[in-house]
């Protein structure tokens, strides 16, 4: 077994940080996070899913995302953050012609096992 870790409730505040050459936003500093690159390609999607280990933010990369969030159904544009607590139904689409990528901040225990599939275009369990 693993040690269970913290799991935030609401989106953890991001820094914004400016230098003489532009600026950044830190999302986690110095904390216990899983950093994902997600691609969906043009026409699939993710299953619906939910985690009850971990909380999720999601940086929209590319316009055209179509992210659901309970029963909220959003077009996501790049920059867009999405804020994903445990336990909530969640899906990534691709419904455009070009892939749409999407940058998860996992926070709590990442692991495969932890998924519940509600709908699946795969047929997976």
């Amino acid at each position: 077994m693993f040690e269970t870790k913290f799991i935030p409730a609401e989106k953890p505040d991001v820094k914004f940080v400016e230098r003489p050459w532009g600026s950044f936003k830190q999302y986690a500093n110095n904390e216990d996070c899983t950093v994902s690159l997600m691609t969906a390609l043009p026409g699939q999607r993710l299953s619906l899913q939910s985690h009850t280990g971990r909380a999720e933010l999601w940086i929209v990369l590319d316009d055209g995302a179509l992210v659901q969030v309970g029963d909220k159904l959003m077009e996501c544009k790049a920059g867009d953050e999405i804020w994903i607590p445990a336990n909530e139904k969640h899906r990534l689409s691709c419904p455009g012609e070009v892939p749409v990528r999407v940058l998860e901040v996992a926070f709590g225990n990442w692991q495969q096992d932890d998924i519940e599939r509600y709908d699946d275009d795969y047929q997976r369990d």
